[in-house]
């Protein structure tokens, strides 16, 4: 019995940390910042890259925590906004894959760890949204736990690669950057697709 239920608490884990780390859009944060950090220094990069995890542990968690609270402040069900999160989930995909994202241009003297590489690069409204459904879905101490240890599994990993960035470029060049941000493109659109049937469904059949 405590076999199993370990065995289903750790495959949560491992789901739920594959799922973060993708909405994150890792692959386009790292394509993003080796353009915009191309002139720093490599301590200089080290420490942003130091930064920008610690940013994004901060603003998942207070996004997991507090929504709940969105949820009763404007009346809005699960469902309906798991609809919606889908929805823009699904965009995102659609830009990673046709590469229109925007390059945001920045100032060499700011703070750039929060905004723009927190947010909006890799904390996106699409992002907000997945987390924001996943907050109001953690109803037992057991899926509480799944989510806060995934996202810090994800977001670990996302500093592993800003970190690693200059190490990750020369071994699969601009190129293979480029495809594993079109893969992550697809592994977007098929939780999105997920996300959207799922509230539909529930909305429909209850």
């Amino acid at each position: 019995m405590y076999n199993n239920r370990m065995e289903t608490f750790v495959s949560g884990i491992t789901a739920k940390s594959i799922q973060f780390f993708f909405i994150m859009t890792p692959f386009f944060a790292l394509s993003m910042f080796l353009t915009m950090t191309s002139d720093m220094e490599k301590s200089a990069q080290r420490r942003l890259a130091v930064k920008i995890t610690v940013s994004i542990i901060v603003i998942n968690l207070i996004i997991l925590f507090f929504g709940k609270v969105l949820f009763s402040l404007f009346g809005i069900t699960v469902d309906a906004f798991r609809i919606g999160a889908g929805a823009l989930l699904f965009l995102t995909a659609v830009q990673l894959n046709s590469g229109k994202i925007a390059a945001i241009q920045i100032r060499p003297d700011e703070d750039v760890s929060v905004v723009p590489f927190s947010i909006p690069i890799i904390i996106g409204p699409a992002t907000i949204g997945t987390l924001l459904v996943e907050s109001a879905a953690m109803k037992t101490v057991e899926t509480a736990a799944v989510n806060i240890i995934s996202e810090l599994i994800a977001c670990a990993l996302i500093g592993a690669l800003l970190l690693l960035s200059d190490f990750l470029e020369r071994i699969l060049g601009k190129r293979g950057i480029n495809i594993l941000t079109k893969l992550t493109a697809l592994i977007l659109a098929a939780l999105s697709s997920q996300m959207i049937f799922t509230g539909i469904r529930a909305l429909l059949f209850g």
